[in-house]
């Protein structure tokens, strides 16, 4: 492993430490610190001149901070003529904003793909991408790893039988699909409306969950105005148990409360984002470990093994 070397930012220490236990390598040392006015001032302490680097960093909350780290250190690395760099972002923000939905706005997942991009970065791991069309707003290679092996191994050994995957929309009703088929469990679907940005209204459910414990998918949790409301809907139409499992635990604003006092039993989540306290202090919230997948992928890319068959 002379030539690799894995850095991180602020975004996720505790990760990029599990992930480096993984690799058996010391995380390379870099300074990442502020000017009086918040301006972000980088300084990396490793001689990384035609070395390969992996730079960990999610751009979760503050996402501008943890994505303007990023951009720097990358820029960092290649002014110090590293040989590649790869940035790693577990949680890609700005996915949600992956086309036009009006008039005059901004492609904000294609925007923050070219600042990557003009960075320097030569390629991109990241998971769970929000939709699967970002990896085309790369000119670069990416691989778009999937928490599922991790998430359905927990529900294996935590839910036996009498099992329903549940898509909270329309639009996650591939990934719930491949979960209930791997699970051989039943599949439903939530019908609803969305009104405005983290506002949903649970209209009709589209299968049978009546006596089920029912999982709830998704890719990430927000506001979990989403989650908590199908929650109910599916406690109302006769579920036995609700629970919950996502790739990305965002739990922003009301988040945490509105789970506290919903149906849902627990709430699985993997560490691509780091909780917050008032999350952490959640009984009903449990964090998974992405670090070996991450970690194995990490070793494939620098190889040149392949990654995809890491899902197969």
């Amino acid at each position: 492993m002379s030539d690799f070397f894995v850095f991180s930012g602020n975004s996720n220490p505790a990760l990029a430490e599990k992930i480096c236990e993984y690799l058996n390598i010391s995380l390379g040392g870099a300074k990442i610190d502020r000017f009086s006015d918040g301006e972000v001032q980088i300084e990396i302490d490793e001689n990384v001149r035609t070395k390969d680097v992996f730079i960990i960093q999610s751009t979760c909350h503050p996402v501008n901070n943890n994505l303007v780290e990023l951009l720097l250190m990358i820029d960092a690395m290649k002014r110090a003529s590293a040989r590649r760099i790869t940035a790693v972002i577990p949680y890609y923000g700005y996915a949600r904003q992956d086309k036009k939905v009006a008039p005059r706005v901004p492609i904000s997942a294609k925007l923050v793909a070219d600042l990557l991009t003009t960075a320097g970065a030569n390629r991109v791991i990241t998971m769970d991408l929000h939709t699967g069309q970002i990896q085309g707003f790369f000119n670069i290679p990416v691989d778009n790893l999937f928490a599922a092996p991790v998430l359905i191994s927990y529900i294996k050994e935590k839910f036996n039988s009498n099992l329903v995957i549940v898509s909270p929309d329309a639009g996650g009703v591939e990934r719930a699909r491949a979960f209930a088929k791997r699970l051989s469990a039943g599949l439903a679907i939530i019908d609803k409306r969305r009104s405005a940005p983290n506002k949903a209204k649970a209209m009709a459910v589209i299968g049978d969950v009546k006596g089920k414990v029912a999982v709830i998918l998704d890719d990430m949790v927000d506001t979990a105005g989403t989650l908590t409301e199908a929650a109910g809907f599916l406690a109302e139409h006769g579920a036995k148990e609700v629970h919950a499992c996502c790739a990305h635990p965002v739990l922003s604003g009301p988040a945490v409360d509105r789970i506290e006092s919903s149906d849902i039993k627990t709430l699985v989540a993997t560490d691509t984002i780091p909780l917050s306290e008032a999350a952490a202090r959640s009984g009903k919230i449990v964090t998974l470990s992405i670090s070996p997948l991450v970690g194995e992928a990490i070793i494939r890319s620098y190889k040149g093994d392949s990654v995809t068959s890491l899902f197969i």
